[in-house]
């Protein structure tokens, strides 16, 4: 393995442990102490923790352990390394702030638990994903449906995370259960908007006289490829070069400014790329 490689997935692995501590705080402080099941493993653990008192963390090994035994024989080892390391990383961070080493815990207004809470997890869980890595728990579940009966798997863990928030109606009470549903719709909301301001890449498209010393600029100075298109004006019937390019979000206005400086006459149009694989980007797993 080169040493490139080794420092990404140093850093990958790095990232992903951030994301499943925030997300394990963000359970143990705020959804434990108010019996939010928000779905997933933990979810499901809460509400089991109602009829049988073991910890909610001991309850998530027992969970994750049956599910990915019935998951490996049924499904066979369809899990990267990275999911099951977050998957039992997750599971000991709450099992070790709720258990072992107890933290402060917030029991009062179930509006502010849900909000905090889904803030922390939803943070946390999109750090994790971004590093193309997941925490088991109703993922597991979805992917044996998905095999044998055909659900998609989005659709597999909304119904299954959704059962678990209506499970925790009957089995504490009815507001807990519409609170913990609460719960879900926003976590999930939350995790979308924070991937999108995560991984969300720009296009864009240059028609300028001077395209070369732009283009020296993105490679040199910006690190990225550039792709240069022959063109003809569709009025001028004059021949153009149009460069493109996909940028992070955070990179555009360097480029914008540079454009600037260097031809006040140039055309560019800017796009979102919400999904962009390959080298400097997500990488294809």
């Amino acid at each position: 393995m080169g040493s490139e490689k080794r420092i990404r997935l140093v850093k990958e692995y790095f990232i992903s442990t951030i994301g499943v501590l925030i997300t394990a705080l963000g359970v143990v402080i705020f959804l434990i102490p108010n019996n939010i099941a928000a779905g997933g493993a933990s979810g499901l653990a809460i509400v089991l923790n109602r009829f049988i008192h073991i910890s909610v963390g001991v309850w998530m090994y027992v969970i994750n352990i049956v599910l990915f035994l019935i998951a490996f024989i049924l499904v066979g080892f369809d899990f990267s390394f990275k999911t099951i390391y977050c998957t039992f990383m997750f599971n000991f961070f709450i099992d070790f702030f709720d258990r072992i080493i107890p933290i402060y815990k917030y029991n009062g207004d179930m509006i502010i638990a849900v909000f905090f809470g889904d803030i922390l997890t939803a943070i946390g869980m999109a750090l994790t994903f971004s590093q193309n890595a997941s925490t088991g728990g109703t993922d597991i579940l979805a992917k044996i449906m998905n095999k044998f009966f055909g659900f998609p798997m989005g659709l597999g863990i909304l119904v299954l995370d959704f059962s678990i928030g209506m499970s925790a109606g009957f089995a504490y009470d009815i507001n807990t259960g519409m609170y913990s549903i609460l719960a879900i719709i926003v976590n999930g909301t939350t995790i979308d908007f924070v991937l999108k301001g995560l991984e969300l890449s720009i296009n864009v498209w240059i028609v300028s006289e001077k395209y070369e010393k732009i283009k020296e600029f993105i490679l040199n100075e910006l690190n990225r490829g550039v792709t240069v298109f022959d063109a003809t004006g569709g009025y001028t019937q004059k021949p153009k070069k149009i460069l493109f390019v996909t940028l992070k979000r955070r990179e555009l206005h360097e480029l914008v400014t540079k454009i600037r400086e260097i031809d006040k006459e140039a055309f560019f149009v800017v796009n979102e790329a919400p999904m962009v694989f390959g080298n400097g980007f997500k990488e294809i797993v």
